[in-house]
């Protein structure tokens, strides 16, 4: 039996890893969380801490085999151009912590969520090298980026030290149950879904919807980490992890309103940011490497995830208590 720490337990890949490994066998699970209380799962030990805190990584991690690491300051686009800053500098403190007393208690595994916003835009595929440091990152994601490249270069680091073996994983834009949907802090997928699911007549796309992602459901995801325990053999490897497809925002939106079965028009907010670029991933390394590839294609997640939200985000009404004036 394999005790493993999920870091960030009550957010959206958090949540969606604890629900997993709590029905897996092999697995005890201690899941953490800071400000947010706990919610029902059975057979998961719930850990209170902030993982800013030198005495409450150390009380957690103590005891451990495996620490998957999905806990993060995040929000949505409106807080990566206002206040970009909030992405840094907790963050940097929290990975570093971890990392250390992941060494010092001889953690069999640690699994990093980083991101993608280190590549630049692209018209292919972008493998794990075709990042160069040598380029400037866009303004907007300069912050978030140098910091996920930090912990990939601390995760690095430790692994030489031959305790832990250490996994880090550039995944792409991840979307399914638990995601946020609240227009203030959501991603593009969810803020999609809100608006197509609450709206009467019309939905109003932030900018020119020309920005083009790489979207893969978050039970890939969870896949790929429980691949990572099982296949990798080295002590530090470093992934890309995506559908490995570029679908545009308008392209998205006009999926979601065919599937929602709903009579919408699609007007454009200029005044919203927009960030033009073309990004998806080649996961060969991966699928060589894990014998992993996405299962989930885009339509089906969509379908998947307009059932979930209907069933567990709308009221009784049909209207989502925080977007009743979307």
């Amino acid at each position: 039996m394999k005790k493993i720490l999920i870091c960030g337990a009550t957010g959206f890949i958090g949540r969606n890893l604890t629900e997993y490994f709590a029905e897996k066998e092999g697995f005890e699970v201690y899941a953490v969380w800071h400000k947010r209380p706990s919610f029902e799962i059975s057979k998961v030990n719930w850990l209170q801490g902030d993982l800013r805190n030198t005495d409450d990584v150390e009380r957690m991690v103590k005891g451990m085999d495996i620490i998957v690491q999905a806990a993060a300051t995040t929000s949505g686009s409106k807080d990566i151009v206002n206040r970009p800053y909030i992405h840094v500098t907790d963050n940097a403190v929290m990975n570093s912590l971890l990392l250390r007393a992941a060494f010092d208690h001889h953690i069999e595994n640690f699994v990093f969520f980083s991101c993608t916003v280190m590549y630049q835009s692209s018209e292919k595929a972008l493998s794990e090298v075709d990042f160069d440091a040598s380029e400037e990152l866009h303004p907007r994601y300069y912050g978030v980026g140098w910091t996920k490249i930090y912990v990939e270069k601390m995760c690095e680091f430790f692994s030489k030290l031959g305790r832990t073996k250490h996994t880090v994983i550039r995944h792409s834009n991840i979307y399914g149950p638990y995601d946020k949907y609240d227009l203030e802090r959501s991603h593009v997928f969810g803020a999609t879904v809100t608006k197509v699911l609450n709206a009467k007549d019309k939905i109003i796309v932030w900018g020119t919807g020309e920005e083009e992602r790489d979207l893969l459901h978050v039970d890939d995801l969870v896949q790929f980490v429980e691949k990572s325990f099982e296949k990798q053999k080295s002590n530090y490897e470093l992934f890309n992890c995506g559908l490995g497809e570029a679908v545009s925002i308008l392209q998205l939106v006009d999926t979601m309103v065919s599937l929602s079965k709903k009579r919408i028009q699609i007007e454009h907010d200029l005044s919203q940011p927009t960030i033009k670029t073309s990004l998806f991933l080649d996961c060969g390394k991966a699928k060589q490497v894990l014998e992993w590839t996405p299962t989930v294609d885009l339509e089906t997640g969509i379908q998947r995830t307009l059932k979930w939200y209907r069933e567990n985000v709308l009221n009784a009404e049909g209207v989502c208590e925080k977007t009743k004036n979307v």
